[in-house]
């Protein structure tokens, strides 16, 4: 062995490491910039946020390497020659390592979509691991992904093998002291006994610094330390994703038996009781909807079809760019059509779009609001229009089960949810179960046959526009686009433009308002923390009939569907949730949440909040300002981290109280 080989092993790890987790980093920055519409201006701030990753790298290197390097130590003091005893610490440290590098490479797809670096939420999806499994196998790019991990992780194996053998050399079978044999390592000359502890010590120092990231006294590296400058990419680059899944994952499990506490109960009341005070304009409603009207309602009976399509932001659509949409089918509707262009999503994340859409709630950060052990009665869309003699249906493409749809739903509102067991299993082609059009298809066949009973609720919820993507064939369409992931668009909207034609010929038509809405939207490049492309999303009222074509700027959410549906129709109703009816209400503020972050925005200001570690910024959004402007207008952040605070502490006491079920009517 050679002299110091061990502490110089543990070295020769922790600086292989660095360099992987680096590669790991400029590949992350290479699909970014790929991404981006345009070519990102970093203003030449790319190196110190390498520097800055170089931090979090370090300390989630000291974490793999503190048994190593224990196990190390102590063969060195104790002059260990076993060959098993380095052997399991080389293994030990290799099997971590890759495992951490599995962590980033699973990052890079997932920052990619949702730009937010590995947490938590990725835990979420552990109970359908087949699913999983099976998108990674049906999706090239993840397949070249999980090839390519799978390369690094060998390659990363036989370095570390070649480095373990150079400085280990003399691994064999030696004669013991009467005459037996043992394995083990030998040759060379030990260190000195006080070299080697003061050695010792100053490597169990440096991993102890290297473990908290900084030398300050009061707090340990922080997610907030990564935020350096103004561009939010960098800001993110910065971290390590080992780093912020393990982070997440404790204050998941440290909220998992604890209530939320953002804000005081009876304070958070206050802000929930001013918002539902806001006035009521009796007139407003006159522009929208045809003067022809009766009290400016839909006819009794009116049916209902809502369409929650998956990952449609605005950003996709003509109402952003005119001269790039891959939407003209949606884009068509909605100039026939009354759509509001400043409409926000809940979340990132498709339970968050169908809870908030239904039930008007706002999404409750990394909580999956679908998932409850006792599955609360939410008051929403399908309870209200069951009540009225509404047939209700959920339709899906997938299986029925997954985030726990079905159960939820039921207990919910609707009579019926259908999804990729109901249907032919030739027809499923992936993942996901039946492509887009024939999912409308079956819908069609569905809405003739219920209406043939009295008016119906359907809702259905699309997905081919999510990974794995896979374009049918045999049908007349052709895209124009080259990417897969703008192929997968057209087909989306063709998909709809299909459905269209076909409910157009069914004598339901006429009676039937359609609804568009977005679960969420698409990650695009972004100059603040949050991509506000994921929560731009179009909301769009179809009925030809009886609504004048309208487009309304004001700001909407996505909660405020179900109070504004049932305003247009002639029922009263409980409106026991969040939504505010945009036909008569004017909503000052939009908000909605990011798994680890709360948002708030207006029409000038975008306020994002960091909430595990109360990080605030403000940024002037409007006119794409970039930077932090909180320090200016601290009247402004107060504003509106009480909206969002308090909004979303008082949906989680409704829930916990259960207090979240339809009551008096207005």
């Amino acid at each position: 062995m050679k002299r110091g080989a061990r502490y110089r092993y543990i070295l020769a790890a922790y600086f292989v490491g660095i360099v992987v987790f680096t590669l790991f980093r400029l590949l992350n920055t290479w699909v970014y910039c790929h991404n981006s519409a345009t070519v990102p201006d970093f203003e030449g701030q790319y190196f110190q946020a390498l520097v800055m990753g170089w931090r979090f790298d370090t300390v989630v290197s000291c974490y793999l390497l503190t048994l190593p390097l224990l196990m190390m130590i102590v063969g060195e003091l104790a002059h260990i020659k076993a060959r098993g005893y380095y052997r399991t610490a080389h293994i030990i440290l290799v099997t971590l390592y890759v495992v951490a590098f599995f962590a980033c490479a699973v990052d890079v797809p997932f920052f990619s979509y949702f730009f937010t670096r590995l947490n938590a939420v990725a835990a979420n999806e552990i109970d359908s691991f087949g699913l999983i499994a099976n998108m990674i196998l049906s999706e090239p790019v993840y397949l070249l992904g999980l090839l390519a991990f799978v390369l690094l992780a060998v390659g990363y194996a036989f370095l570390m093998r070649w480095i373990f053998r150079r400085l280990f050399p003399n691994w064999g079978t030696h004669k013991g002291v009467h005459g037996g044999t043992h394995e083990g390592v030998h040759g060379g000359t030990p260190l000195h006994v006080g070299w080697a502890i003061a050695l010792a010590v100053v490597l169990v120092f440096g991993t102890f610094v290297g473990m908290r990231g900084r030398l300050s006294k009061k707090s340990p590296i922080r997610v907030g330390t990564a935020y350096f400058c103004g561009n939010a990419f960098l800001n993110q680059l910065g971290l390590n994703p080992v780093f912020t899944f393990v982070k997440s994952i404790e204050e998941m499990n440290k909220n998992a038996n604890q209530p939320l506490t953002l804000m005081d109960a009876e304070e958070a009341r206050l802000v929930y009781e001013e918002e539902r005070a806001t006035p009521v304009d009796s007139n407003s409603q006159f522009s929208i909807l045809n003067s022809q009207l009766n009290n400016s309602q839909l006819p009794e009976g009116t049916n209902v079809v809502l369409v929650i399509m998956e990952s449609m932001t605005v950003d996709k659509t003509g109402l952003f760019n005119p001269q790039h949409s891959h939407t003209p089918c949606l884009d068509s509707l909605m100039r026939r059509g009354l759509v509001f262009t400043q409409c926000y999503s809940a979340g990132i994340h498709t339970y968050n779009g169908i809870y908030s859409t239904l039930y008007s709630h706002p999404g409750l950060m990394a909580r999956h609001t679908l998932k409850h052990t006792f599955i609360p009665s939410m008051c929403g869309l399908p309870h209200q229009l069951q009540a009225n003699g509404y047939q209700t249906t959920y339709m899906m493409t997938h299986d029925e089960d997954y985030d726990n749809m079905r159960g939820f739903l039921h207990a919910n509102g609707f009579d019926s949810v259908i999804g990729q067991h109901s249907f032919p299993a030739n027809e499923s082609v992936g993942t996901w179960g039946l492509p887009d059009h024939r999912l409308f298809e079956h819908a069609v066949e569905h809405c003739t046959k219920v209406s043939q009973s009295g008016p119906f609720l359907t809702t259905i919820m699309t997905c081919s526009d999510h990974v794995p993507y896979i374009l049918p064939d045999g049908i007349p369409f052709t895209p124009r686009s080259k990417a897969m992931a703008d192929k997968m668009t057209e087909y989306a909207d063709w998909s709809i433009g299909h459905f269209m034609q076909l409910a157009a010929q069914q004598p339901w038509f006429d009676s039937t308002l359609f609804v568009f809405i977005a679960d969420h939207g698409a990650a695009s490049s972004s100059l603040y923390d949050i991509a506000l492309s994921y929560h731009h999303v179009p909301m769009l009222f179809y009925c030809p009939k009886h609504i004048s074509p309208q487009r309304c700027d004001r700001l909407a959410l996505q909660l405020d569907l179900f109070p504004t549906l049932m305003g247009m129709l002639p029922y009263d109703y409980c409106n026991n949730t969040f939504g505010l009816d945009l036909l008569h209400q004017h909503r000052q503020y939009a908000y909605f949440g990011s798994d680890d972050k709360l948002c708030v925005l207006d029409t000038a200001y975008l306020y994002v909040c960091q909430v595990a570690e109360n990080i605030e910024h403000l940024f002037h959004y409007s006119d794409s300002t970039p930077g932090d402007q909180s320090a200016q207008h601290p009247d402004i952040v107060a504003a509106m981290h009480r909206k969002v605070f308090g909004m979303v502490q008082h949906s989680y006491n409704m829930l916990e109280n259960r207090t979240t079920g339809c009551r008096q009517l207005k």
